[in-house]
Formats: C-alpha cells, sequence, structure tokens
C-alpha cells in the first residue's frame, strides 16, 4: 500500500487560483473593465478592512443584470465581501454599473437566460454555482487603471 496522498481534484484548482489570484489578475485589471476586452472589473470593500478592492471577473449580462461564474465557489474573498454588503460597482466594456441584490445560483436557474455556447463553454469547465445581481448604469464612466494597474 502506498503511503504517498492521492491527487486530488481539488488541488489542481487550488493551484490554479492561487496562480490567478498572484499572477494572472493583477496583469488584467490593467484591462478589465474597457470596451473592448471580455473581463469585467468588480469594485468592492472588504467586509473586516473596509478597504477598497478591484477583482477581474466575467461578467455576462443579462436582463436586469449579470451573471458571474464561480469557477472556484462561493468561499472566493471578493465574493463574500458582495454579498457582506448587499452591492458594489463592476465596469463592463468601458460601462459603470451598480450592482445589487446578489444571490448564489446553480447552473439551472442561470442556464436559460445565457447563449448556447456560454452554456456549452461553463459547463465543460464544470461551473456548479454563480452569482446573479442586478445592475443599474451608473452616471460616472468606468474607471481606468492607473500605472500597475491599481484602479484609485
Amino acid at each position: 500500500m502506498s503511503t504517498t496522498r492521492a491527487h486530488t481534484p481539488r488541488r489542481p484548482r487550488r493551484r490554479l487560483r492561487t496562480f490567478n489570484k498572484h499572477i494572472l489578475n493583477p496583469m488584467m485589471l490593467t484591462l478589465a473593465g474597457r470596451r473592448h476586452w471580455y473581463a469585467a472589473a468588480l469594485h468592492h470593500t472588504g467586509r473586516r478592512s473596509g478597504r477598497p478592492y478591484t477583482t477581474p471577473v466575467v461578467a455576462q449580462p443579462v436582463p436586469d443584470g449579470f451573471v458571474i461564474p464561480l469557477p472556484y465557489g462561493a468561499q472566493v474573498d471578493w465574493l463574500r465581501n458582495v454579498l457582506a454588503a448587499g452591492h458594489a460597482s463592476i465596469d463592463v466594456r468601458g460601462r459603470r454599473y451598480i450592482i445589487m441584490n446578489p444571490q448564489i445560483v446553480d447552473a439551472a436557474a442561470v442556464f436559460p437566460l445565457l447563449p448556447i455556447r456560454l452554456q456549452r463553454t461553463w459547463r465543460r469547465f464544470h461551473i456548479e454555482q454563480y452569482l446573479r445581481v442586478r445592475a443599474l448604469l451608473d452616471d460616472r464612466p468606468a474607471r481606468e487603471p492607473g500605472p500597475g494597474g491599481e484602479f484609485g
């Protein structure tokens, strides 16, 4: 009998999440939320620190709001912050929206709202949970990142 740990499916996902958080996300923030880029910039406030944060996410427009896939589940900090506050703002394709009424839903609840190609893609990645939010267009323009990709 082997004494080595079995390689579980969670370990590669955890490694990918760590890579994305520390390497890919800071690079993505330089483009997130801009008019010709697919990733959105989600602006939220830390639930304990009160600090402002910006996180790149994929936000698919649906009637009255957006659907955001949760490939790492519901235990990510940005999601906890949004749920705790009950609102946030998001820059999508060069426009700023105020988002509210955040709800974690399953694929069955959002797939009827999505294009077939997106359903197939998200199903292929085994994404089981999604954030559904209502959105209102904000009068202020989407923020452009400053030096180093930080938003001010």
